[in-house]
């Protein structure tokens, strides 16, 4: 008996199996990319005047984005045969999520000493004044300490906690309600039914969404290029390129060597999760490809605990991204103001980034909430240094945001290989074809 895809799979999320190059949302979604910049580059006003388009379609996949997360995690929890499996899945996800932000702070750390890109800019911290969004920033990072995150887990209200889109909250709470469901037995198995069915409503809604994604990343991408311009991007361009070259390295070589441990191609991945990379690119929010995700790991043939349970939780935990970003910033604030850090006071930031790296996930500004909270810890390097790449900042948000999509898409399949649930022969054959398989109902 061939089993039906369960909601949250590739055929409830409208992904694009057979279609035409010309019809699937890679195509557009890239059209419209490179039309937003055009309209920015020569039309400036008009692509300021475009921003609530990319604004709007961002809000709406984030108005999904906390049910999702909600639904995938119950839904995960209850079709597992024990609650000491999803134990084990959390603690090997929680593992690695470290390791990753380690290598990741790491690697970044390297390259900044190795290129040196604040070297010669010579900024006498007096002369930084903070202003407008930047000091609100710097404001909230001052005011952050390393143990928030942990203060932060549990919501005064779950309502409240939906009603914000914090996603650390909401993932709380869902293991919570999963883990209770699952031990009250048969009593919650209407429930665990509900909870698909309701998965399938709302990644029906999903579906209509995601047909606006070129319009909101044309207008996304219009508003970047006509507010900050190409020019911009010349001022800090190594540091910015620095960044680029230290993310696809990190994509390429580190997840790509720990792919290779478990027999997965790293481009063939990265070709296979095109679509959601575009729509990253043009949105700047690794949020807005998160349910697509799910979907295109349940069609890799992941178990769906080991999804719902490392996909939503990466998202507060493996921000590799942004960890690089971290390291990069604040040495090159480091540089730029001459102020000089020996190793062992690298090393002492790289221990306080691992805790304020974890500190800002669902906040508006995360990056540089976390990269404030960093420099107010440790005193050393001035906070006020942020004023020197604020401008230059969306433009890497984009970086941040795909690489931490990359980051959690490897995660999940590592975990799922470390629990010996990753049929490496069904997820080559997918990668290479380019089709996901249907999904097999849980339990089956």
């Amino acid at each position: 008996m061939t089993a039906t895809a369960p909601p949250g799979s590739i055929a409830s999320s409208g992904a694009p199996v057979s279609e035409p190059w010309y019809r699937q949302l890679y195509f557009w979604v890239l059209t419209a990319i490179g039309c937003g910049v055009l309209t920015g580059w020569l039309w400036p006003r008009t692509g300021i005047a475009l921003e609530p388009v990319g604004t709007t379609f961002v809000s709406a996949v984030k108005m999904l984005i906390t049910p999702i997360v909600f639904l995938t995690i119950v839904a995960g929890i209850g079709g597992v045969d024990s609650l000491r499996r999803v134990g084990r899945v959390g603690l090997k996800s929680l593992v690695y999520f470290q390791v990753g932000t380690l290598v990741a702070l790491a690697v970044g750390l390297a390259a900044v000493n190795l290129f040196q890109p604040g070297a010669g800019v010579h900024v006498h911290p007096g002369d930084l004044h903070l202003s407008g969004d930047a000091a609100r920033y710097v404001k909230d990072g001052a005011h952050q300490s390393w143990w928030d995150f942990l203060t932060g887990l549990v919501p005064s209200s779950v309502v409240g906690a939906f009603a914000d889109g914090n996603i650390l909250q909401v993932i709380f709470f869902a293991v919570l309600f999963g883990v209770a469901l699952k031990s009250v037995g048969a009593v919650g198995a209407p429930i665990v039914e509900g909870v698909n069915r309701l998965s399938a409503v709302v990644f029906k809604i999903l579906r209509y969404i995601m047909l606006a994604a070129p319009v909101g990343a044309f207008g996304a991408m219009a508003f970047t290029v006509g507010k900050y311009g190409i020019s911009t991007l010349a001022g800090l361009g190594r540091l910015i390129g620095l960044f680029y070259g230290t993310s696809l390295f990190f994509v390429v070589v580190v997840l790509g060597g720990v792919l290779a441990l478990i027999k997965v191609n790293v481009f063939r991945l990265l070709r296979y999760l095109r679509e959601e990379f575009l729509i990253v690119l043009g949105t700047s929010s690794s949020e807005s490809a998160l349910p697509r995700l799910v979907a295109k790991l349940e069609g890799l043939g992941v178990r769906r605990d080991i999804v719902g349970l490392t996909v939503p939780t990466g998202y507060s935990f493996n921000l590799d991204g942004s960890s690089i970003y971290l390291s990069l910033a604040t040495l090159y604030i480091a540089q730029a103001t001459d102020t000089e850090l020996t190793l062992t006071r690298q090393l002492g930031l790289l221990a306080v980034m691992i805790l304020t790296s974890k500190g800002s996930g669902g906040v508006t500004g995360a990056g540089f909430i976390a990269l404030a909270a960093t420099l107010s810890t440790v005193g050393t390097v001035p906070a006020a240094g942020v004023m020197l790449i604020f401008g230059i900042d969306k433009f890497m948000s984009e970086c941040r945001a795909l690489t931490t999509l990359a980051g959690n898409g490897v995660a999940t399949l590592v975990v799922a290989r470390w629990e010996r649930a990753l049929d490496v022969a069904r997820v080559d054959r997918v990668l290479r074809s380019g089709v996901p398989e249907p999904v097999e109902a849980p339990g089956r």
